[in-house]
């Protein structure tokens, strides 16, 4: 039985459904586009989703913690802490891509439990919990059983988000795989879990761009893991590796040992 109380995933499903009506509301409209301290872009569609979420997982769960791309952190010692980034590929929403998402995700002393992968652009939405089968609009998915890298797929959205070190590593993997693609912000995860490619390869995350992606990842039968295949906590650094089955990430894996 999952220790995700149906009051939790319920809460996520109506915060996602209530995000969307705000982020599809400045969808492909124009928009002022700054730089954070950072020098990642940010709109008034991220600051007021992320308000929303916020003011509604507040007031629901008033002893929960939050961690928001936008508006920082609160209580993360707490047992349960939220982990949210209001629009995942910013770029590509500011630039009327639809590959943006929402991500959202409730940890459990540390560890993510519940995970919902929103694309409001694409109605697409995967929904994962700990213990139970991701979702993909409602249906159950299931990843793919590959296990020959160089009959792979590897997903990444960009490798500016690779430095001199960790690009050698990234080269090393996907030298060996069929193509690489470029571009999908956080659906290539959810692609993933449904089956539809194999390995997702990034660096230079923030937990809020990967929480909510370990359990859709896990409830399809994935794996997903740092660059030497530690399991995803708020003490995570920021490269991630995600794959279809274990067999195929312990060939990652050993890819990336260079």
């Amino acid at each position: 039985m999952s220790i995700v109380s149906p009051d939790f995933i319920d809460a996520a499903i109506e915060i996602a459904d209530l995000a969307r009506l705000i982020s599809l509301k400045y969808f492909r409209q124009p928009l002022e586009i700054t730089q954070k301290e950072d020098a990642s872009p940010v709109t008034i569609a991220d600051q007021q989703t992320e308000a929303l979420i916020r003011a509604e997982i507040e007031q629901r769960f008033p002893e929960h913690g939050f961690y928001g791309e936008e508006s920082g952190q609160a209580d993360t010692d707490a047992d349960w802490v939220w982990v949210v980034d209001p629009i995942d590929g910013t770029t590509s929403f500011s630039t009327g891509k639809p590959t943006f998402g929402t991500l959202i995700a409730l940890l459990f002393q540390g560890s993510p439990v519940l995970g919902v992968v929103d694309l409001p652009a694409l109605d697409d939405r995967w929904l994962g919990v700990k213990g139970q089968e991701t979702l993909y609009n409602g249906q159950p998915v299931k990843t793919n059983a590959m296990q020959n890298i160089k009959n792979c797929s590897a997903y990444t959205t960009t490798t500016k988000m690779f430095d001199e070190a960790s690009m050698k590593r990234y080269l090393a993997l996907t030298g060996q795989c069929k193509f690489s693609v470029y571009g999908a912000d956080c659906l290539a995860y959810g692609l993933l879990a449904s089956g539809f490619t194999d390995i997702v390869i990034e660096a230079n995350l923030k937990p809020y761009d990967y929480m909510a992606l370990v359990p859709v990842v896990e409830g399809a039968g994935g794996i997903i893991s740092d660059w030497d295949g530690a399991a995803i906590t708020l003490n995570t650094g920021d490269q991630i590796l995600a794959t279809s089955n274990d067999a195929l990430h312990q060939k990652a894996l050993a890819a990336l040992r260079i």
